[in-house]
């Protein structure tokens, strides 16, 4: 059988054709127009235009094709304003909108408010999770009443499907769930003054839909066929990575830096920092951060002069005498949440030359990563494996850094897409081919060992980034 995938990410449109019984056919990603970008707010987004670009990408994919079932990816923490009859009114503000900086700031002064907050919908209070951005819209004098709230990817099932539904999942990182219910936060949904029925119906990828003829001209498909609703790729990366069962953590990065562990319940520790949101059958506890891969291609588009990564990738430098670099470009998510933190390079000198400056941008978005890394174990124990994945797998030098950094092991199985791999799984499993989506297990085709050497000069040298983070010094 013939599953397609279509994933909108936060810069591009992707489809893949995933055979049951072969596995990958076939990918199409295209970088969105720029239709897609508001022109004024970055992170925000033309709904309309992401689902038809993603739309138009899996059409072309999937010509000819006998697709047995539709499954649907986007991200965490999207959130846009529609009315009635489901046309946006607003962008679909994306993870990386900054613009409800001040609320949250303003809210966090307040401990009783944030621990509460915390305890009970797994999010901190930051401007990345919906619930502070529709605060700010509603700040703003923006009605609220009698509008229905979504994110990209409900958008797009109900486009596909004529059906306002959303996955628990996804609904899980907005911060207007009750992540021990499952369901919608009231106390939450009080503050802003909504009602549960201005929010898509909660469901999971036990329940089918069907393409609507909207949706079935949209793909070039028969109406009828069996939909999944959309799930975010930071759980589906879990799922595809093989990474369900206890004790192994999956390590993608991408746009954004992400560590994740499977757990049977939540996990919150009595103290705010890492976050806890629903798998597709149980829970994740985590930590993200900003800045990584956008922050390479910001040095390149910005600093690279026309060369190439290759060339930048050359290793001849001293690493001990690199600057350092504190990747919050977009703002600080974990570990302190701070989202109006800016990022940039210290220890800077006249010797300091490109290929230094791009290898303390690659070091300073790991060790980020790392001091998140820290408190997970800290907090819930060591994993037993770690699975590396996302763009980081496309350089060598940066994949041998970050097993040297961590001081650590590094599964990789050197495959692209884990996430639409991990959608293609739950369609495998609304199909009846596998009984439980732990049964997929995806074997690594390397692993990578640390250094012993380099993880100590980089010990010392995250010493030194987490003395200066510590004193807001960067």
């Amino acid at each position: 059988m013939l599953i397609l995938v279509l994933e909108s990410s936060t810069t591009s449109a992707k489809a893949m054709l995933y055979d049951t019984a072969h596995g990958v056919v076939d990918t199409l990603s295209r970088s969105y127009s720029p239709a897609v970008s508001h022109q004024k707010e970055v992170g925000a987004q033309n709904a309309h235009e992401v689902f038809s670009q993603t739309a138009s990408v899996g059409r072309e994919l999937c010509q000819g094709q006998k697709i047995n079932l539709v499954v649907t990816s986007g991200t965490w923490h999207n959130i846009l304003v529609t009315d009635a009859d489901f046309s946006p009114l607003t962008p679909a503000f994306t993870w990386s909108y900054n613009g409800a900086a001040g609320v949250a700031n303003r809210l966090r002064s307040d401990d009783a408010f944030c621990n509460a907050f915390y305890q009970r919908t797994g999010c901190m209070v930051h401007a990345i999770y919906p619930a502070f951005k529709l605060m700010m819209l509603k700040e703003q004098g923006f009605s609220l009443a009698n509008r229905r709230l979504c994110c990209q990817s409900s958008y797009n099932t109900y486009q596909l499907t004529g059906q306002a539904v959303m996955s628990d999942c996804s609904a899980s990182g907005s911060g207007l769930v009750d992540v021990h219910t499952r369901n919608w936060d009231t106390e939450t949904l009080n503050l802003l003054d909504v009602q549960a029925e201005q929010l898509f119906e909660l469901t999971s990828y036990h329940n089918p839909l069907k393409l609507s003829a909207h949706g079935a001209k949209q793909l070039g498909l028969p109406e009828g066929t069996p939909v999944i609703p959309s799930y975010p790729d930071g759980a589906l990366n879990q799922v595809g990575a093989g990474a369900l069962r206890p004790g192994k953590m999956t390590f993608s990065v991408g746009t954004s830096g992400a560590l994740r562990i499977s757990t049977t319940k939540p996990a919150l520790p009595q103290k705010p920092s890492t976050w806890c949101y629903m798998s597709p059958d149980s829970w994740i506890i985590g930590a993200a951060t900003s800045g990584a891969c956008n922050c390479i291609d910001w040095f390149k588009n910005l600093f690279g002069n026309g060369v190439t990564y290759a060339d930048l990738e050359e290793q001849d430098l001293n690493v001990s005498d690199a600057p350092l670099f504190f990747p919050f470009l977009f703002g600080e998510r974990c570990p302190g949440w701070q989202d109006a933190w800016k990022g940039g390079f210290l220890s800077l000198r006249p010797n300091h030359t490109q290929k230094d400056l791009y290898h303390s941008v690659q070091e300073g978005v790991l060790f980020n990563l790392y001091q998140c890394y820290q408190i997970l174990c800290q907090a819930n124990g060591a994993p037993d494996e770690i699975h590396l994945s996302g763009g980081i797998m496309n350089s060598r030098k940066w994949m041998q850094m970050c097993a040297d950094i961590f001081g650590r092991e590094m599964h990789c199985a050197h495959i692209s897409n884990v996430s639409m791999v991990g959608a293609a799984v739950l369609g495998m499993k609304a199909l009846g081919c596998i009984e439980k989506l732990e049964d997929y297990q995806h074997q690594a085709s390397e692993i990578l060992l640390p250094n012993p050497t380099m993880h100590q000069l980089y010990a010392q040298r995250f010493t030194a980034y987490k003395a200066r983070y510590e004193k807001n010094i960067f």
